[in-house]
């Protein structure tokens, strides 16, 4: 495989790869380190990559596992979840400050979520991935997907309204 025929097919997705290591883990410059291993991984193994059915799964696989490894690691002691990829240019200065304070509220309510339901909500809802794709990369069965991603929605729901109706709590 040449580098060309490399980059044709892992170009399209390399954002994709950037966010899920983002929300995963503490900062850009992490995120990027990981992405960039992620990469390199993928280029070293360019040759089997012909045997993978889905070369995009394979790499968010890859990139979850990695950073998962990554905040397991004792380096990654103070590493967070962290999510800020919403950005609204047309909205008024109040707006735009509400809309600043509940996307704050909501990654603070998606840090405490279990990790399960915080991976699927951040692939079907941040990243837009159909339920296949995610029941294929966590290896799971259609059913617990969409429990654990209509739980995670329930959660965040329920505490952002919470948070609405009695204020900073």
């Amino acid at each position: 495989m040449t580098q060309s025929e490399f980059l044709e097919i892992v170009m399209p997705f390399k954002d994709k790869l950037y966010r899920l290591a983002k929300r995963l883990l503490i900062s850009s410059e992490e995120a990027e380190d990981a992405t960039q291993e992620i990469l390199m991984k993928l280029w070293t193994g360019k040759k089997q990559m012909a045997s993978y059915r889905n070369v995009e799964a394979f790499a968010m696989t890859m990139t979850k596992n990695f950073c998962l490894d990554r905040l397991k690691s004792r380096q990654a002691g103070n590493l967070k979840l962290v999510h800020s990829n919403y950005s609204d240019g047309a909205a008024s200065l109040q707006k735009e400050v509400e809309v600043r304070d509940s996307l704050s509220w909501v990654e603070r309510i998606m840090d405490e979520l279990p990790e399960q339901q915080r991976m699927i909500l951040q692939l079907r809802d941040v990243e837009a991935y159909e339920y296949e794709e995610i029941e294929d990369l966590l290896d799971m069965k259609s059913t617990a997907v969409r429990v654990a991603l209509s739980r995670a929605r329930k959660a965040v729901r329920e505490k952002l309204l919470e948070k609405h109706r009695y204020g900073i709590g």
